[in-house]
């Protein structure tokens, strides 16, 4: 047989170990008999590496030496037809399914998503280029479905995840890596980098497999690649489910390839077959492309639908997907370019490729029958691998290169430098059994050489070696095979006049008053601020509120740099206005989904949509899940968002949309019922409950205008008993709003609470639920204000002082916003100037003056009789309502107020006048 001499040599070194493991026979001599099966089959079958320059070399080579009719490729079968749109790309860029509406999977797993990306530097793309850019050639990709992918994921638990990344293009992608060489086994790793003086995986693989490689004859490769392939196979634990996994992707591939045969009548010797060397070196049963192989059953699709399409990619999105050393993709794209000038080779590359060189293709070498299989492996394994001299020229360029690069970013590096990092990457090269520096050395060198003590600007040392031995290079979707979303948002954005696709914040200025064509897109913007980023679309001049309309407005955009984010909002719909409609529809009937939540959609809609029937839904849909509330949690929220709304559609529509008004029912009988529970559970806070209450008494007018029942509102108030202060001050201001507690009683109660001891470390608490109070009871920000003055005057400063830290602890947790409230009417009541304050009197100190003998004067009737004396007309058609009769008493029976005064009104009513004359300051 062709390998008995090396199965004779590695079981006799298997047998001089005699401490090795008792399995080291049976595995040295399943590699061997591995690769003779793999290249025996009629098929050729060419191994890869994913990212791989060697394999790129060596497919380049082939392709041109053996020009097959037809290529197999390892890769998601439903993805070819995305693959003639790389033409009109920049690589790299990924293939990308998508799925967001799943049936057949777990919905809290959505969005699922399988990338694949490609590069130039990959022997895939090499085969791509060769077999759609060559007449009569035949691209057939072979492997599971990505519907496949998540039927067989290993942890079905979260199909969705994928390693994070600083600027991950891919996202939340399952990566399809073709050709996975990295070993199943941390102790052999381990054992492979100490022994191999190096870091990290991809510098091994670099180190021992790319560089010797890479000038190595097809043969060579080709059993090489097998017998590395095999060697992790064997050595990877068979009884796991990613195994299983690998093992049915294996008969998946061998069974469509043997469909495709029978189909095409295809000739094996003029295919070829790529897929990683650990499925090359498979012996599954259902392997081989012979008649009468056992095919493999294939499981149906479930019904999820799958959108396809291109997004960018990065070297860094890829490195962090498939868990490679920083900088790895980089260095194998600059080894792919030095590699090919060095051996004068032409690359295949798709016509019209972005950004890449224009080159002509070379004629294709003539086709030489395939030679009988021979033993390369005995050779190559014995001796040390041919690897080039050192390159000085090479290694001083960069020394030269990174000294410059080091200087623009703030270091102190000169030419001894350079120099210091020329012989340091020569001895670290030494020291570590290596004929030549390799980048990795280099950029040892770098940072022992150059790097200090601290970082002067963003970049390290280590981080500018991977930007000169390569950098991150991004790909770019181009405009011809983007969705039509994406294309309609680059159409629509056209007026604007900027570089949409360039990888840069731009700045857009809209002048609406001037240009009024640049109203739509505004709109546009407005709209991608909500679905995209934050970064991609930023305003930096103008808001988007209900009621609001601005003339200029200002932007940084930054689409280029997430193109990804909007090609996958291309696979939610065909518009940017059809995507918001469904994702606002999905928050307001997702299942965790609130009242708020709904309240917001409804918001949204307004601001973005002009669609009445789709804010009726969502409005319909606000009321039935408050209606079905069971806590308050979100009870501040929810008023807010109804009071602007209610705001908004006074002020443009003639009358409330029915839903409204049904919210408003709907909300003021759901606070009522919940009011007594709220006040006494320690779970529902004190801001809750003062937003319930602003609820009801806030929306209490238009409540009864629509037929509540204000008994339902005093008896919850009369059925709470709060027992913590802060809620006792708000039970004791919606007393008061009720009528139930007048002014004087309230202060009764505070001024009990000053002179109590016991009670007056927990004033800050009342204090605090005072200034809730705001919210529900406007009216007491004097009687607030008039609180805080009086314990700053009575506390003695050993209380005051451990007091006043809780004081302000409190008003910043539970009240932070209607502190302005309070500091406002402070200032109203205050003297504005430090010299007024000795002659100042507080107003709830100030005496009335007596009232004029003869004269009946109603109590606080000066300044209220001023003001009805000033508008007659109203005061007489309120008298008139309320059946008061009477008549005006001139000014010179009331000498001391100098204006008429309604007298029988104010009789009849003293209690309103002395409500009237405590908010005015009376």
């Amino acid at each position: 047989m062709t390998f008995d001499s090396l199965r004779e040599q590695l079981l006799g070194a298997a047998e001089a170990l005699g401490g090795g493991p008792a399995a080291l026979p049976e595995i040295l001599a399943g590699i061997v008999d591995d690769v003779g099966h793999a290249l025996n089959e009629p098929l050729e079958i060419f191994p890869v590496c994913h990212h791989s320059p060697a394999s790129a070399l060596a497919m380049l080579r082939r392709l041109r030496e053996k020009q097959p009719k037809v290529v197999y490729l390892e890769l998601c079968e439903d993805l070819q037809p995305l693959l003639t749109e790389l033409r009109n790309c920049r690589l790299p860029v990924a293939v990308q399914a998508f799925a967001s509406q799943l049936d057949g999977f777990p919905k809290e797993s959505a969005p699922l998503s399988v990338i694949a990306p490609i590069t130039e530097a990959s022997a895939e793309y090499q085969a791509i280029s060769y077999a759609l850019d060559t007449p009569g050639v035949e691209l057939v990709l072979v492997d599971r479905s990505t519907d496949h992918v998540f039927q067989w994921q290993p942890d079905p638990e979260q199909p969705g995840q994928a390693p994070e990344a600083e600027e991950d293009l891919h996202g939340d992608a399952v990566g399809v890596e073709i050709g996975d060489l990295r070993p199943r086994f941390a102790e052999l790793e381990e054992h492979l980098l100490h022994h191999g003086r190096v870091r990290h995986w991809s510098e091994w693989w670099d180190q021992y497999v790319e560089q010797p490689l890479a000038g190595a004859d097809h043969d060579t490769y080709r059993q090489v690649m097998t017998m590395v392939g095999s060697l992790f196979r064997r050595l990877a634990p068979h009884d796991t489910k990613r195994y299983e996994s690998d093992e049915d992707r294996e008969r998946y591939m061998w069974t469509r390839i043997r469909e495709h045969l029978a189909a095409t009548g295809a000739d094996p010797a003029d295919c070829l077959y790529i897929c990683g060397a650990f499925h090359a070196a498979s012996r599954v049963p259902e392997a081989g492309s012979a008649p009468g192989t056992p095919d493999f059953a294939i499981t149906p699709r479930t019904a999820t639908t799958w959108l396809y399409g291109l997004i960018p990619s990065s070297h860094s999105a890829i490195e962090a997907q498939f868990g490679l050393a920083p900088g790895s993709v980089s260095i194998a794209a600059t080894t792919w370019q030095k590699q090919l000038k060095k051996f004068r080779l032409t690359p295949f590359q798709l016509d019209g490729q972005k950004g890449g060189k224009k080159t002509t293709k070379a004629l294709p070498l003539p086709t030489a029958g395939d030679a009988p299989v021979a033993d390369h492996l005995t050779g190559y394994l014995s001796g040390p691998p041919a690897l080039d001299g050192l390159d000085e020229e090479e290694l001083r360029g960069w020394c030269v290169d990174i000294v410059r690069l080091a200087r623009r970013n703030g270091y102190l590096a000169s030419t001894a430098d350079a120099i210091a990092v020329f012989e340091t990457s020569i001895l670290l090269a030494g020291m570590r059994g290596r004929a030549r520096p390799t980048p990795y050395d280099f950029q040892d060198a770098a940072v022992t050489c150059i790097e200090k003590d601290t970082v002067p600007g963003r970049r390290d040392v280590r981080r500018l070696c991977e930007i000169l031995l390569g950098g991150d290079r991004i790909g770019q979707v181009g405009y011809d095979a983007l969705p039509p979303l994406a294309r309609d948002v680059y159409d629509r954005l056209a007026p604007l006049g900027l570089n949409l696709e360039q990888r840069s914040i731009q700045r857009a200025l809209l002048d609406l008053a001037a240009r009024p064509e640049l109203a739509p897109c505004s709109q546009l913007l407005w709209m991608l601020r909500y679905l995209l980023p934050d970064q991609a679309v930023r305003p930096i001049m103008g808001s988007r509120k209900l009621g609001e309309k601005h003339i200029q407005e200002s932007w940084d955009l930054d689409l280029g740099r997430h193109q990804r984010t909007i090609i996958e909002l291309g696979y939610e719909g065909v518009t940017v206005e059809q995507v918001l409609e469904q994702r606002l529809r999905r928050d307001a009937w997702d299942p965790k989904a609130t009242a708020a939540t709904a309240l917001r959609a409804v918001e949204n809609s307004l601001l973005f949509l002009t669609s009445p029937r789709l804010t009726d839904e969502l409005g319909a849909r606000a009321v039935e899940l408050l209606a079905a509330e069971r806590t308050v949690d979100d009870a501040p929220e929810v008023l807010g968002r109804i009071r602007r709304l209610l705001a908004y559609y006074r002020a443009t529509t003639p009358a409330l949309p029915s839903w409204c008004e049904r919210f408003v029912t709907a909300g003021y009988a759901h606070y009522c019922t919940l009011l007594p529970t709220a006040f006494v559970e320690e779970e529902t806070g004190v801001r809750q409950v003062g937003a319930m209450l602003g609820f009801l008494f806030g929306m209490e007018s238009l409540a009864l205008s629509l037929g509540c029942d204000r008994t339902q509102l005093e008896i919850a108030v009369r059925q709470s008993h709060p027992e913590s202060p802060a809620k006792l001050a708000l039970l004791w201001a919606a007393r008061h709003q009720l009528g139930d507690l007048s002014l004087a009683e309230l202060r009764a109660l505070v001024d009990d609470l000053l002179g109590n001891p016991l009670v007056v470390p927990a004033v800050p608490q009342y204090v605090s639920g005072f200034v809730q109070a705001l919210e529900p009871v406007p009216r007491l920000a004097p009687f607030v204000v008039e609180t805080l003055s009086k314990a700053f005057g009575r506390l003695p400063d050993p209380v005051l002082l451990p007091w006043l830290p809780t004081l302000i602890t409190a008003l910043k947790q539970q009240a932070a916003e209607l502190v302005p409230v309070l500091t406002r009417e402070a200032g109203r009541t205050f003297p504005a100037t430090l010299a007024a304050i000795d002659g100042w009197t507080p107003p709830w100190l100030a005496r009335r003056a007596p009232a004029t003998s003869g004269v009946a004067r109603p109590p606080s009737a000066g300044p209220v009789g001023a003001f009805l004396a000033a508008h007659p007309a109203s005061t007489d058609a309120v008298a008139g309502l309320l059946g008061c009769s009477g008549e005006w008493v001139v000014a010179e029976a009331v000498p001391e107020s100098g204006f008429s005064r309604p007298l029988p009104l104010l009789t009849a009513f003293p209690a309103t006048a002395e409500a009237v004359a405590s908010l005015i300051g009376s």
